[in-house]
C-alpha cells in the first residue's frame, strides 16, 4: 500500500476491518483510520461510506460499537472512520479539555494559531483522506456518502453540503447542527477560527443549509433523552432552516434514547439502507 501502514486487521462478516496510520500533509502528522472492506471487493470496486465521530472518540469507537459492519457487508459498502483530531502535536494544552484539542477537531480547518498548523480535519476529510482511500482501496470514488455522530454529525452535514459533488448521500445521529449558538460550537469556534462570525457560519449547518441547500433528503435520528439535546444539539433550528428553503429532510425523534452508541447501534441499519439506496443506485 502506498503512504499507508498497516496497524492491525481482521477478519469480519466476511470482509475485513482493518486499522491503519500516515503522514498526513494536511494535519502535519500522523493521522489514523479505520476501514472496513466488504466481501463485495473481492469481485468489483465498491461505494465507500465515511463515518465521522464525536467528541473524545478516536478511529476505533464507531467500528466496535455501532453494529455496522454486518450491515455493509450486506449491501457491499465500503465504511471509512477517520480519528476526531490529531494528536500528539506538541501543541500547549490540547490534552487538557474533553471538548476542545485532542478528539475534537470539529471538522473545521483551523485559522488561528498554533492550531492552524494541525488542526485542518475539513480539508483532511474532504480531500486528503478520500485521495489516500481511492489509491490503495477498491472503491468507486464517484459513489461516496458520509454521516456522524454529534460532533461528526456537524461535520458530516457541513462536509456534505458545502461538497455536494463528492457525497451522495448524508445523514446523521443527534448531530450540532447549530454550533453558532450552542457553548460546544462556540467555544471551538472562537479558538480554531477566532471570532470573525462569518468564518463560523461555513461550519454552521444551520446556515449553510438556507445558504446551498442539499441535493437529496437528510436523514437525522435524535434520542429525545439526549442530555444534550436542548443545550447543545438544537435540532430545531436545522429544521426549521430546512423549511425555509424546502429542503428535504427526515428528522426523527426517537423517543427514550440517549445519546450513546447504544441509541446509534439501534438505527444504524435504517442509516447504512438510507445510503446504500443512494450509492447503489
Amino acid at each position: 500500500m502506498k503512504n499507508l501502514n498497516l496497524i492491525s486487521e481482521s477478519q469480519c462478516f466476511g470482509g475485513k476491518i482493518g486499522f491503519y496510520s500516515h503522514a498526513a500533509t494536511t494535519c502535519n502528522g500522523e493521522m489514523r483510520f479505520a476501514v472496513y472492506q466488504p466481501p463485495q471487493v473481492t469481485q468489483k470496486p465498491v461505494p465507500v461510506l465515511y463515518f465521522l465521530s464525536g467528541l473524545t472518540c478516536t478511529e476505533e469507537n464507531f467500528i466496535v460499537k455501532a453494529g455496522a459492519l454486518s450491515w455493509a457487508a450486506e449491501y457491499g459498502l465500503m465504511l471509512v472512520a477517520p480519528d476526531t483530531s490529531p494528536r500528539n502535536t506538541g501543541i500547549a494544552g490540547e490534552d487538557e479539555e474533553s471538548d476542545f484539542g485532542t478528539g475534537a477537531g470539529f471538522y473545521v480547518d483551523a485559522t488561528t494559531e498554533p492550531w492552524c498548523q494541525h488542526y485542518q480535519m475539513y480539508s483532511y476529510v474532504v480531500r486528503e483522506l478520500p485521495a489516500l482511500i481511492t489509491e490503495n482501496f477498491p472503491t468507486q470514488p464517484e459513489n461516496q456518502g458520509i454521516f456522524g455522530h454529534s460532533m461528526g454529525g456537524h461535520g458530516a452535514l457541513v462536509c456534505a453540503m458545502r461538497n455536494p459533488q463528492l457525497y451522495k448521500s448524508v445523514s446523521a445521529f443527534a448531530p450540532i447542527v447549530a454550533p453558532m449558538r450552542c457553548p460546544w460550537g462556540q467555544k471551538a469556534f472562537s479558538r480554531y477560527l477566532g471570532n470573525d462570525q462569518a468564518a463560523w457560519s461555513a461550519y454552521d449547518a444551520s446556515e449553510l443549509v438556507k445558504q446551498l441547500g442539499y441535493h437529496s433528503q437528510i436523514l437525522i435520528d435524535q434520542g429525545t433523552a439526549d442530555k444534550f439535546l436542548a443545550t447543545q444539539l438544537l435540532p430545531e433550528v436545522f429544521a426549521q432552516a430546512c423549511a425555509e428553503v424546502n429542503q428535504p429532510l427526515n428528522l426523527r425523534y426517537q423517543s427514550g434514547y440517549d445519546h450513546s452508541y447504544y441509541f446509534i447501534s439501534s438505527f444504524i441499519a435504517d442509516h447504512l439502507r438510507h445510503h446504500a439506496i443512494a450509492l447503489l443506485a
